[in-house]
């Protein structure tokens, strides 16, 4: 069974959604050296940046753009994201963008279910 293990969640202005997620909900916002992408951490993690707590998931922010979800997106982890692609496609989702490795992480899609909802799909590397 896959797991949901990470959310994303989009922003016009950074600065604004960090305050907002860290004063409503004491979450730390943490930007990525070389990507236009911030850590969310909602929960403690460990040493390779993993929850600590079972259950726990932490997630990301991005700018919003042309591509991809205008709202939040929550993301599933299978063993691979090119199989899932498929999987969606044969089961009348279509594909909104990837699978694209991410740096030395892992694979990322995302696809839109028969609802029209963006979902995210993510392949680690070297742990499947």
């Amino acid at each position: 069974m896959d797991r949901v293990c990470h959310f994303e969640i989009p922003f016009s202005d950074k600065n604004r959604a960090g305050k907002f997620y860290t004063d409503v909900f004491g979450w730390q916002i943490n930007d990525v050296p070389g990507m236009p992408y911030s850590f969310v951490i909602t929960t403690p993690v460990d040493d390779q940046h993993h929850p600590k707590e079972a259950g726990g998931v932490n997630g990301g922010m991005c700018e919003r753009g042309d591509q991809g979800s205008k709202s939040p997106v929550v993301v599933i982890e299978s063993e691979s994201c090119a199989q899932r692609v498929k999987d969606v496609e044969a089961a009348g989702g279509s594909v909104v963008m990837g699978p694209t490795q991410i740096a030395d992480m892992g694979i990322y899609a995302q696809v839109k279910d028969t609802e029209q909802n963006i979902i995210g799909l993510w392949q680690p590397l070297g742990q499947c």
